[in-house]
């Protein structure tokens, strides 16, 4: 055995000897934490000691899930983004993932269309929207959820930054099964704790599943009926305003700063076209949608698509809070309804910036007085807008989107 190859083994054993007693360390840590801390709010519920062990049974927690909290773990280096939602918009928007929502959209379109138009005449929901959601979340049921959702919940609820959102939805995943409305066995999930063919938390499970097949349950599970009214549900909800569209592709002259957009700076559609802004391809907004109140959306900065959104697409953020899930989904069902089309406006090369390296830029425009939105590492509308005024500001061409030099100049 080469001195090496000795080396190598003793540095393993060694890393072995300090991880396993630090993992015991939590372990016991987490029966405690579910007998002492968790279960007296759970009994309070009304969950019952039965269900509350059998919920919990040989379960020992999931340290391979990403931002956890680890005792004894650095924590240092840089913030990776898991969640694709808030990576690069051009992969995102990558054509084989929307033509997969698109042809599967349409196919089911046609086999469930006595469903959808009940739906929406029930929740003033298009049809084709709620296709998109579903395709987005699940690729209509048939994508794999293989996590243990009481795991997945209770490891975040004792060791998340955001213990707290966790700790309410375990709590009402165990009212779930109280109820029988699942069973932990069924209860898969992403690594979010998210459920089902519509990806519900369990908190929207309980406010807003339904029954959309009349078997006196709701089943997002196993029923395509239960997915779609459910969705829309949400969605009716959360606010939708029916007979409105979600938004258009624009074209925004140089004369328009992109700092203008944002749900707060809100205007008539018509008078964003006073200021140049065009509908892309030489079309006319809808005639019921000029005088209504509409907003600018450039989710990539001047290095993407442009849009004119109306609060029904805010409504679709409120499903997942991200411009580019809520403009995926638009666009989709636009496709499912009125056939392919690309956006006119290319997405252009951004630099991959990590979550701290955004969060840094942001705490530097926070110290300078501006506001946006919390120093979280996700480049929303605040931290573009803001990114715009300074660059004004400094005499540099406003691109309202991070890169790699605003890093350098901010730190």
């Amino acid at each position: 055995m080469s001195k090496r190859l000795r080396k190598l083994i003793l540095s393993c054993v060694l890393l072995a000897v300090a991880v396993l007693p630090a993992r015991a360390d939590i372990n016991g840590g987490f029966r405690q934490w579910l007998a002492n801390d968790l279960w007296p709010e759970a009994r309070s519920r009304g969950v019952s000691e039965r269900t509350f062990r059998s919920s919990f049974e040989g379960m020992r927690p999931n340290l391979d899930l990403p931002d956890l909290v680890i005792p004894g773990r650095k924590q240092d280096g840089p913030r990776k983004q898991h969640q694709a939602e808030f990576r690069s918009p051009a992969a995102y928007f990558a054509e084989n993932t929307l033509g997969g929502v698109t042809a599967g959209g349409r196919a089911r379109a046609r086999n469930l269309g006595a469903t959808l138009q009940r739906i929406e005449r029930q929740y003033g929901v298009p049809g084709h929207i709620a296709l998109a959601i579903w395709g987005r979340e699940s690729a209509f049921g048939t994508a794999k959820i293989p996590h243990d959702a009481m795991q997945v919940l209770a490891t975040k609820a004792f060791l998340a930054a955001r213990k707290e959102m966790f700790r309410e939805e375990v709590l009402a995943a165990l009212e779930m099964i109280q109820k029988g409305l699942a069973t932990r066995a069924t209860m898969k999930s992403s690594w979010a704790g998210a459920l089902g063919q519509p990806q519900f938390m369990p908190t929207s499970y309980l406010r807003y599943a339904v029954d959309g097949d009349g078997d006196g349950r709701a089943d997002i599970w196993n029923s395509d009926a239960d997915t779609l009214a459910s969705i829309a549900n949400y969605l009716a909800q959360k606010g939708w305003v029916r007979g409105r569209d979600w938004g258009f592709e624009v074209t925004v002259p140089a004369s328009v700063s992109c700092a203008l957009e944002g749900p707060d700076q809100g205007r008539r559609i018509s008078d964003w076209a006073a200021l140049g802004i065009a509908r892309v391809g030489g079309k006319a907004f809808p005639p019921h949608e000029t005088n209504a109140e509409a907003y600018l959306l450039m989710p990539a900065g001047r290095y993407g698509p442009a849009f004119i959104v109306t609060p029904n697409f805010y409504v679709l953020k409120a499903y997942n809070e991200s411009d580019a899930y809520a403009l995926f989904v638009g666009h989709a069902g636009d496709r499912i309804a009125y056939g392919d089309s690309r956006f006119a406006g290319g997405w252009q090369k951004t630099d991959a910036l990590y979550r701290s390296e955004i969060a840094s830029v942001q705490n530097a425009l926070v110290k300078l007085g501006y506001d946006v939105g919390g120093a979280d590492g996700l480049p929303g509308f605040k931290t573009r807008r803001s990114i715009g005024h300074w660059q004004a500001k400094n005499d540099l061409s406003p691109t309202c989107f991070p890169d790699r030099s605003l890093v350098s100049r901010l730190k």
